[in-house]
């Protein structure tokens, strides 16, 4: 069963994104703002993380620079999931190392597919 992080500072929205992964067969771990998340993915690695933008302490572009500047987390995958749509915020993502960017609302399926294919493509790099 594969572990995903959930990062995300809006109660309602955390809970969301855990259930529909939750209900997709994951193992869901669960982090307020990005500085929880840091944390958590050095005490307990995650296979990957879902992760919001905008975030109290540390949003979520200073995440994943973090974790792409550290041979321990370069690899894991990241999937945006926010309300930032525009086409700047998905190309800073792209470019920040991001696997997919989820854009909210988003239908429950597509993220499910989208952190499947992710998590596929992890695993099948060497």
């Amino acid at each position: 069963m594969s572990k995903i992080l959930v990062v995300d500072d809006v109660p309602s929205e955390l809970e969301i994104i855990c259930r529909i992964l939750q209900d997709a067969g994951m193992q869901v771990i669960r982090a307020g703002d990005g500085e929880e998340a840091i944390a958590l993915i050095r005490e307990v690695p995650p296979d990957l993380v879902v992760l919001d933008v905008v975030m109290p302490r540390m949003n979520g572009f200073e995440v994943i620079r973090e974790l792409r500047g550290d041979r321990a987390t370069a690899h894991l995958p990241v999937v945006f999931c926010t309300h930032k749509n525009t086409d700047i915020d998905k190309a800073w993502g792209t470019d920040l190392g991001a696997d997919a960017y989820v854009s909210k609302p988003f239908e429950p399926q597509q993220l499910v597919n989208i952190v499947q294919r992710s998590l596929r493509r992890c695993q099948s790099t060497p």
